[in-house]
């Protein structure tokens, strides 16, 4: 539906049907509405109008009078093209518009809109940190081929970067292992998380980063699933593991409390979007079907 604002997709084409496809070159003979995913630092662009909360889509973004840096066309979703753009600092925002943290959006924008600003956000990340070579200091240029920058003096190539990180559900019988981090809003536990480091396996990550953050040994770790994490440029890839040994004993650097909770004295969680909710709710899920048993 057309708005002041631009266009939006409405909930109803948001099912299981909904495609996204990644592209480097715009399309050609697209005429209509595009996705606009707009970027203040690390604040998206949305709608605070009677379309509260979706993203800005119109045929051109200069229709919004932003001063915007740079753009970037990555791919299509149902057909509908879509740009990541990157808005010069202190510009304010279009009548009915604001920018906010893609965290706080996290449970208001529709779950493809989240994943689609996630990869917006990525790239005008890595673009804006990239304009030069780390080489030799010459201005990059963008390719057109493909998503990568080029050094026309030494030609070094510069690709997005990607930083794996591992999180762990650590199961012992019918409780789990939760900790709270100094980064966490109030009251919030979440599972082990941390970098994988150079030298090591997703799995020895695994092991050693439960082990440096809780003291505990764990055992039998196993693939969850992968979640893209645009925190700058994480992939969160997920395990479970059962308890081996130990006692809890923190790293005070990194968390502030941790402890082992039963699935009827959960503490706050962190977001359904997220990973690592999606372990703690698996695990809920399959505690409540044993206890049927």
């Amino acid at each position: 539906m057309r708005t002041a604002g631009g266009c939006l997709l409405d909930g109803s084409m948001m099912n299981q049907n909904s495609e996204f496809t990644p592209g480097i070159e715009p399309p050609r003979q697209h005429s209509g509405p595009a996705l606009w995913f707009a970027f203040q630092g690390d604040r998206l662009l949305v709608n605070h109008g009677p379309t509260s909360d979706k993203i800005p889509c119109t045929e051109d973004f200069a229709d919004l009078s932003l001063k915007t840096l740079r753009q970037h066309y990555f791919g299509q979703f149902q057909g509908q093209p879509c740009f990541a753009v990157e808005v010069a600092e202190g510009v304010d925002p279009p009548p009915s518009m604001g920018f906010e943290g893609l965290r706080a959006l996290f449970d208001r924008l529709d779950k493809h809109m989240v994943d689609l600003a996630g990869f917006a956000f990525q790239i005008v990340e890595w673009d804006r940190t990239h304009q030069f070579c780390g080489h030799c200091g010459t201005p990059t240029e963008t390719q057109s081929n493909e998503r990568a920058k080029a050094c026309p003096n030494c030609g070094m190539l510069l690709f997005p970067r990607l930083s794996p990180a591992v999180i762990v559900l650590v199961e012992r019988g019918r409780e789990l292992l939760l900790a709270r981090s100094r980064r966490f809003q109030p009251g919030m536990y979440s599972v082990i998380a941390g970098f994988v480091e150079l030298g090591e396996t997703l799995e020895e990550a695994v092991v050693r980063e439960v082990q440096e953050e809780t003291g505990v040994s764990v055992k039998d770790v196993r693939y969850f699933g992968s979640q893209q994490w645009p925190f700058p440029h994480s992939l969160m890839v997920g395990f479970t593991a059962k308890y081996a040994s130990g006692e809890i004993t923190i790293d005070e650097e990194e968390i502030e409390d941790a402890g082992w909770y039963k699935v009827d004295n959960l503490p706050e969680l962190p977001t359904k979007v997220s990973i690592a909710r999606k372990m703690i709710d698996w695990f809920v899920s399959k505690q409540t079907e044993s206890s049927k048993d």
